[in-house]
Order: structure tokens, then C-alpha cells, then sequence
């Protein structure tokens, strides 16, 4: 069997996120519960203007989901640990016949983060799979959907302090886990960026996802994160991945068309530098979720992505409570590509 990743840019025949429900990602206080919900909700109604929405929640949430929730979002029941749905949940591909597959990934906490609860989040993309009627492909690969960004066509952007980190993948080579990225999305061209972004790379960071570095916007066309400022980390960290990004060339041996998505000009927060990054948005049906965050660039990122996306309309949901969780829009996404066959998710 052949699978295929497609690119984010293909049809979607729905988008997937998980409902904050316990620990740092709700929060400490009412409050940050509140805040947590209002921005996890804001994106899934932003969404469902543009395609199917379903939101995997907690039993002892479901109450909550009118409150929050465009009712036509739909809701599936189970037990969760955490709400990063593109690194719990499967990535799903197609066959060549176009019918809908899941990758089932290990999924173990980031790396085994000390901070990190994974004993039902670890189960999540095989029920996923099974709720949608979707052929399973098991990997042994300890791997996240916010590590990887493809083109649909074969190539693929990861980064070494993920795929390589001792604490997912010991004793894998780069050949094995580009064997295994082929076997399960198609990624026959892989890009190994050295790392991710500082704040990323810290304590309660994923250890360097690529959805805060750089995407394939389209076939031979990259946006990457742009660090104009050199008093913040990133700017060196940026030239780095930059170059790498410079000096390759796509599946199809054509170098890259580098487009730079400006970082906001927001440096700092109470934690110290941040990684703010415009590049993890997310891409609907005719439509594209954006990270804002109340900042100067604001407004230049917005226009970078219409550029970028022509066609699609551009919205913008405010990032910061996010992030001040440990990721983006992107993270707490994960599309369902369109299929040949497909089956309604359910309870």
C-alpha cells in the first residue's frame, strides 16, 4: 500500500481539535480556564465558517460545549489528557485510490517531558481512526503532527531535535526514520532543519517543532519566520535555519522560492523571550486561521499570507493565550484531507 500526505492546501473534509480539560493548558484559576476555553473555541467557530468542525472533549466537559461552541461544531466524547490534537491525534493520508488512511504515531509527552501526561493521549489516534472508519498506519516512529510539514508531492520539513531526540527516537539513524516517513506519508525528500525556534527548544517547548519555523505554503514555495530583531535569540537561530532552507531543493530538485513571514515585534513576555510565530496558521476550505497578537507585524502577516494564499480569506484569532501555553493555531488542529470514502464521525 502507498500513502500519501497531502498538502494542507488540498480539500479538507473536516478539521479536528481537542478541548483544553485539566493542567497548565486550562490553567490554575477560573480565570485562565475561561481564557483557555474562549481562544480554543475561538478557533473552532472561526473554522466552522469555512468547513466540518469536530472537537474531541472530555465527558466531564460536554456540558460546557453550548456555552463555547457554533453549534454546528461537532462533538465526540472520550477521555484526553491534553488539547494539542495535531501532535495526539493521527496524521491522515490517502492511498492511491484517494481513500482515507491514519498514521497512528507513538505519542509519548513531547519526548517524555516531566511536565507532560500522555496515558489517554497516547490511545487517541487509534480511537480517532477507528471513529472515522479509517485504515490504520501503525508506526513505531515516536513522531508529532506539528513536526512535520510536507508539499504533497514527497517532500518534508523536519528537524533534527525532534525526529533525533534521544527521549523520542534513541538509536534511529536518518535513514530509518526517513525510511519510515516514506513508508507512512510518501515523504520520499526529506529537509532536516538543524532545530526549532528558542522558546520552543526550552523546558515546556515540544524541543523544536517546524510549525513555528517555516511551511510549505505550496509546491516549491516556503514561508519562513523571520527574525528581524538581532537582540532576540531567534535572529541566529533564524540565519542558521535560513541557510538550510536556502541551500535546498524541493522532491522534484528545484530550489525553494523563500518567502519571509515577519516574527511580530513583540520580544518579550513575563517567561522571558518569546516564539511568536505567524507561520503557525492553519488552512481550511477557502480560508486560512491566523495568529494575531495584538502587534505592529500584525497586519504585515496578515498580507504576507494573502499573497501567499490567493483566494482565501484570511482570519485572524488572537494567539497569546496560546502560546502561553506552549503552541499556535496549527497545533491545536489537524485536518481530515477530503477522500474518496469517507464516514461521518460520531460519539
Amino acid at each position: 500500500m502507498t500513502w500519501r500526505m497531502p498538502g494542507e492546501g488540498e480539500p479538507h473534509e473536516r478539521l479536528w481539535l481537542a478541548w483544553p480539560t485539566t493542567g497548565y493548558t486550562l490553567g490554575d484559576t477560573p480565570a485562565e480556564a475561561e481564557t483557555a476555553r474562549r481562544t480554543w473555541a475561538a478557533v473552532a467557530n472561526a473554522a466552522a465558517q469555512f468547513e466540518p468542525v469536530s472537537i474531541v472533549m472530555h465527558p466531564r466537559d460536554r456540558d460546557l460545549a453550548p456555552r463555547y461552541l457554533d453549534p454546528a461544531i461537532d462533538i465526540v466524547s472520550r477521555e484526553i489528557d491534553d488539547a494539542w490534537i495535531r501532535d495526539s491525534g493521527p496524521t491522515f493520508v490517502v492511498d492511491q485510490q484517494g481513500a482515507l488512511g491514519a498514521v497512528t504515531w507513538v505519542f509519548n509527552g513531547w519526548g517524555q517531558q516531566p511536565w507532560a501526561t500522555w496515558e489517554h493521549d497516547a490511545l487517541l489516534a487509534p480511537a480517532l481512526a477507528e471513529w472515522i472508519h479509517a485504515p490504520r498506519v501503525d508506526s513505531t516512529l515516536v513522531n508529532e503532527g506539528g513536526g512535520i510539514h510536507v508539499d504533497g508531492l514527497g517532500t518534508v520539513l523536519v528537524t533534527e531535535t525532534v525526529q533525533r531526540d534521544p527521549g523520542r527516537n534513541p538509536g534511529r539513524s536518518r535513514t530509518d526514520i526517513e525510511d519510515e516517513l516514506a513508508r507512512t506519508i510518501g515523504a520520499t525528500h526529506v529537509i532536516w532543519l538543524p532545530r526549532g525556534l528558542t522558546r520552543d527548544s526550552d523546558t515546556f517547548g515540544t524541543r523544536g517543532h517546524v510549525d513555528l519555523v517555516a511551511t510549505i505554503s505550496s509546491p516549491g514555495r516556503l514561508l519562513v519566520h523571520d527574525q528581524r530583531d538581532g537582540s532576540h535569540p531567534d535572529y541566529a537561530v533564524m540565519a542558521q535555519i535560513r541557510a538550510v532552507l536556502a541551500a535546498s531543493v524541493d522532491v522534484n530538485g528545484v530550489p525553494f522560492e523563500i518567502v519571509d513571514l515577519p516574527a511580530p515585534a513583540t520580544l518579550r513576555d513575563t517567561a522571558g523571550f518569546v516564539d511568536y510565530s505567524y507561520v503557525n496558521h492553519t488552512l481550511v476550505n477557502g480560508g486560512v486561521i491566523a495568529c494575531a497578537f495584538d502587534d505592529p507585524n500584525d497586519a504585515d502577516a496578515v498580507a504576507v499570507l494573502r499573497e501567499a494564499y490567493p483566494g482565501r480569506e484570511v482570519v485572524t484569532v488572537d494567539a497569546r493565550p496560546l502560546f502561553e501555553r506552549g503552541g499556535g493555531i496549527h497545533c491545536i488542529t489537524q485536518q481530515q484531507p477530503a477522500a474518496r470514502e469517507q464516514a461521518p464521525a460520531s460519539a
